[in-house]
């Protein structure tokens, strides 16, 4: 069987060889409890901070700055959950934006139960925040600022920095979701000026059940799970030492040739997305044109329903997403396209295409060769399609 294209890393990716094989030899060989004083416990310990030294490399934090977490989405519930009352004396307002990732949206949703004021803000028609609406949101009592690093679902890259800037000059503390940046595109904490920081393992290559929240020294933190004094007293549970040095694995992998990955990938990215807007006729991009993570092409193949191209793709061998895996599923529009301004045909039209390192030519190749035919046949059953060819032909039909 020819090998399967997979155009989904935006989702997860494939742990690296690397990932596994320190996996492997952490289970076989070093498997003691990372909190255990005695020799098998102390090894443990020294792996994990050993990965705990290589995330913050990444990013360019300092080690006691990385808190181990499960994933991002405990991160991110972190932050609004235990973090945010604990900055309550800065007010009782939330300032975040319409296009994040539902763990950071439910997380909101909940403090304003608790009676927070949540303010989000609109985007432009290629995703991209405004710095200055932001500004206009903070005014005085604004407790924190939440604004994804790059968005999940069409890549548009976020101008944290300034908007971190303008937040202290409130006195907010700012957090930033960067699981979509980390690991494709270069993420420093000091340069985006932000309190808090989110990454996930899975999506740069590592394991699936962990992850890091980034807090900066002296920031306020507060632990969302009880019952242990692990992390600092910060976050209660039995270290993951497998999951936190298959995590610190990925990182040095991303650290190593991040620059160079990155413009092969944004190489590949563009030769599938330039191919399949040459060979099918009414696709839009989504998202902006070049403000973008490397990996990210979202499109809307008009007159064509998103959830039968991926089911359509997917059994030719290929595989593709609508929108977001965490709100696959859902018969409601992706909620970023349409802060976006598209309309509910264009945003169920949509597909995620998302390159990682190790896709190839020979990938991009099959998805172009299948696309095109999966379009075709579907939009011969479509009768918004028909309706379309019949006014083409009436329009170029001779008047008179």
């Amino acid at each position: 069987m020819s090998r399967l294209a997979y155009f989904d890393c935006a989702a997860t990716t494939r742990p690296a060889p690397e990932v596994l094989d320190a996996m492997r030899t952490v289970q076989e060989e070093t498997w003691g409890n990372a909190s255990s004083a005695h020799g098998f416990g102390q090894a443990a310990r020294r792996l994990v901070e050993d990965a705990r030294a290589k995330v913050a490399a990444l990013i360019g934090a300092r080690p006691e700055e990385i808190m181990f977490t499960s994933g991002a989405t405990e991160s991110n519930n972190t932050v609004f959950q235990s973090i945010a009352p604990a900055l309550k004396g800065r007010g009782r307002r939330i300032v975040t934006t319409a296009i994040e990732h539902p763990s950071v949206l439910e997380s909101v949703q909940w403090l304003e139960s608790q009676g927070w004021s949540v303010a989000r803000a609109g985007v432009d028609g290629a995703a991209l925040v405004d710095p200055a609406a932001i500004d206009r949101l903070l005014g005085d009592g604004a407790a924190l600022v939440s604004v994804m690093l790059a968005n999940n679902e069409v890549g548009t890259i976020e101008p944290v920095a300034a908007i971190a800037a303008l937040a202290h000059t409130h006195g907010a503390a700012v957090h930033t979701d960067a699981t979509q940046a980390v690991g494709r595109i270069p993420v420093d904490v000091t340069a985006l000026g932000v309190d808090y920081l989110s990454l996930s393992g899975h999506k740069l290559h590592g394991p699936k059940g962990v992850g890091a929240l980034f807090v900066r020294r002296g920031a306020k933190v507060s632990p969302l799970l009880h019952g242990g004094e692990q992390e600092g007293g910060r976050r209660s549970g039995t270290l993951n030492v497998p999951g936190i040095v298959g995590l610190g694995a990925a990182a040095a992998l991303a650290a190593r040739d991040l620059a160079g990955r990155a413009v092969r990938i944004a190489h590949l990215r563009d030769a599938l997305e330039q191919g399949l807007m040459a060979r099918i006729p009414n696709v839009i991009l989504n998202g902006h044109p070049t403000r973008r993570l490397p990996s990210h092409a979202n499109l809307s193949v008009s007159f064509v329903e998103g959830e039968s191209m991926m089911m359509g793709l997917d059994l030719a061998g290929v595989a593709v997403s609508t929108g977001s895996a965490c709100s696959s599923g859902s018969l409601e529009p992706s909620h970023v396209l349409t802060a976006m301004g598209c309309d509910a045909g264009r945003a169920h039209a949509s597909l995620r295409l998302s390159v990682g390192y190790d896709n190839t030519e020979e990938d991009v190749a099959r998805a172009l060769e299948t696309m095109p035919a999966v379009v075709e046949r579907l939009r011969k059953m479509s009768p918004t399609w028909a309706d379309y060819k019949k006014k083409q032909a009436v329009a170029a039909a001779p008047q008179g």
